[in-house]
């Protein structure tokens, strides 16, 4: 192995280094540096750069600290109907990062979305490798919904979202449906599916004609939202936790 061979493996992909440093997602900081917003050196970066610890990065012309790893934590976070889940949102609605406790270094990264009209669980993560494994398609990891329809809903129906529908951006379905009670015309079901498509759940239902009233996640992966996190309110989960989050991932963390 020559020098130049040496040198390149001590280098790093720009995007996987600030991930690390907790300013995002590695997809989310790929826009970033697209757009220009990343200096190396002095000099605007470009996707693909590769960096060392000796490198000074600047996003948004802001000295970043590429120290040593700090500690992995995440977040349950019990969202409710009303708050977006976008950091700053332009028609000044709430977000779910104002109700989040402070970060002294790096920030807080959102795994997964859901909508402004969908309620429960909601990972935030200060470690974007985490974050980032944790969204990738390939990993399959479940999430499960309790979903609550108007009307009776057909066996015929409910196999069909089973085997799959053809939504507008591919095949879609269910994992699994399980039913979940309920009185007069409102019936509950839970529902397993194993990505996080924009309004995947409702569109799902509604491509059989069904009406979703109300849709809670309740889990994402290993972790189950606890009936003692009020609505609006966060836990951090501990150590334990935390890895059996990042082995489902495939990914290492700092403890």
């Amino acid at each position: 192995m020559n020098r130049k061979q040496i040198e390149y493996m001590k280098t790093e992909k720009l995007q996987k280094v600030l991930a690390n440093a907790g300013l995002g997602s590695r997809r989310q900081l790929e826009e970033v540096i697209s757009a220009g917003r990343v200096s190396v050196n002095g000099k605007v970066a470009s996707l693909g750069d590769r960096i060392n610890s000796a490198d000074q990065i600047k996003v948004d012309g802001r000295l970043i600290t590429l120290a040593s790893k700090f500690k992995t934590r995440v977040l349950i976070y019990h969202k409710p109907i009303g708050q977006v889940c976008t950091r700053h949102d332009e028609e000044g609605r709430a977000t779910v990062f104002d109700h989040l406790p402070p970060l002294y270094k790096g920030r807080w990264i959102s795994i997964g979305r859901l909508d402004i009209t969908t309620c429960g669980l909601l990972l935030f993560t200060n470690d974007g490798a985490l974050a980032n494994a944790l969204m990738h398609p390939k990993q399959e990891l479940e999430r499960e919904y309790a979903v609550r329809v108007l009307g009776e809903v057909p066996d015929s129906v409910l196999e069909s979202l089973q085997k799959g529908i053809m939504l507008e951006d591919g095949e879609a379905r269910f994992q699994s449906i399980r039913p979940a009670g309920g009185e007069g015309a409102n019936h509950w079901y839970h529902v397993v599916l194993t990505e996080g498509r924009n309004r995947e759940v409702r569109r799902l239902w509604e491509s059989q004609g069904v009406t979703v009233s109300r849709l809670v996640r309740v889990r994402f992966g290993s972790v189950h939202l606890p009936r003692y996190v009020g609505l609006g309110k966060w836990h951090e989960l501990d150590k334990e936790e935390i890895i059996k989050l990042a082995r489902l991932a495939k990914v290492r963390i700092a403890l």
